[in-house]
């Protein structure tokens, strides 16, 4: 006996409800997958448009273009290795043995006043270390990953080499009448986070370099290492500077608290050109990232999906600015100021 046609329309929203719970389960169980894939496709857009940047300036058609950078970033990582290599892996060495005494010496000084022992009972000793062992955590997972730096790598080539296959199947899940828009907001994401990333890159480039230079001089050990992780770890907006800044003032109190006091105000000269000079001067055309949000992005994210969480949080982030203005904003509340950054 047929059912009613009543019938079949009422639970076409249920089947509807049931396969968006899937796809989120789906999706929370494959996240780690999803956020690697996600950073291939960082990679993948700055490569791309490298490649394009080059092409642009020599004639060259974007494959022979995209293989020149690849070969040529091949090429400067081996020069590194081969230059500095040695001495930087031993500085790492040297500090995750220094960390520890370095804290057992910071607590020592503490105690000696009444100040300090209240302030140590009252945080306990698991909680004294416990920003050094997020930041060596997060390090370990960014130096000791090899095989998911290789997934994201292998991604990054493929989109970059041939993006149009995964541009049409994405514009293929959207109705006929709205691709040119889709293809809009596609190219609006893929500009916002080449902006971003290649802002990021320089400012991390920058950080790094000013970081080592300045520990350098105050004559602080270990300032390569400790320079390479204050650029490393500045790709994570805000909490960044703050997880390669206690390492910093930790190795420098081991020396005395007047070079941890130098050490602390050269990490908030740093941080203050960062954000008042490079970043604005870097990133004046990229998606305005609301520093609320991004702290809340960060430690949200980070609580769900762990290390990789607070790595991609701040482009996530990016991403649904972008979808949020364009497709509620601008589309549905037909707000066009909402196209101004």
């Amino acid at each position: 006996m047929p059912q009613p046609a009543g019938d079949g329309r009422r639970k076409q929203p249920l089947l509807l409800a049931l396969v968006i719970v899937g796809l989120v389960l789906l999706a929370w169980r494959l996240s780690d997958v999803l956020l690697l894939g996600f950073g291939g496709v960082l990679v993948a857009v700055l490569l791309r448009n490298l490649a394009r940047g080059l092409a642009r300036l020599t004639g060259l058609r974007t494959g022979a273009a995209l293989a020149a950078v690849a070969l040529g970033l091949v090429a400067l990582a081996a020069l590194f290795v081969v230059s500095v290599g040695p001495q930087v892996a031993t500085q790492f060495e040297q500090l995750w043995q220094a960390l520890p005494q370095a804290m057992e010496g910071f607590r020592s000084f503490v105690a000696r006043y009444d100040w300090g022992r209240d302030l140590l009972e009252a945080g306990g000793p698991p909680r004294a270390g416990t920003l050094v062992n997020l930041a060596t955590g997060l390090l370990g997972t960014v130096f000791n990953a090899l095989s998911d730096a290789l997934l994201v790598l292998v991604v990054a080539l493929f989109l970059a080499a041939d993006p149009a296959p995964y541009r049409g199947g994405l514009l293929r899940l959207v109705p006929p009448a709205r691709r040119a828009r889709g293809g809009e907001v596609l190219d609006a994401l893929a500009d916002g986070l080449w902006r971003w990333i290649l802002g990021q890159s320089v400012a991390m480039l920058c950080i790094g370099a000013i970081t080592a230079t300045g520990l350098m001089l105050l004559g602080i050990p270990l300032a390569l290492a400790l320079g390479i992780l204050a650029g490393l770890l500045n790709f994570i907006p805000y909490l960044g500077p703050i997880l390669s800044g206690a390492p910093a003032v930790l190795i420098a109190f081991a020396q005395g608290p007047t070079d941890a006091l130098y050490t602390l105000l050269l990490f908030v000269f740093i941080q203050s050109l960062e954000g008042y000079v490079l970043t604005p001067m870097l990133q004046r055309q990229a998606v305005s990232i609301p520093p609320a949000l991004g702290i809340l992005a960060i430690v949200g994210l980070g609580s769900l999906f762990g290390a990789y969480g607070v790595l991609f949080a701040t482009p996530l982030l990016l991403v649904i600015i972008v979808l949020v203005r364009m497709l509620y904003v601008e589309d549905t509340l037909e707000d066009q100021a909402g196209q101004a950054r």
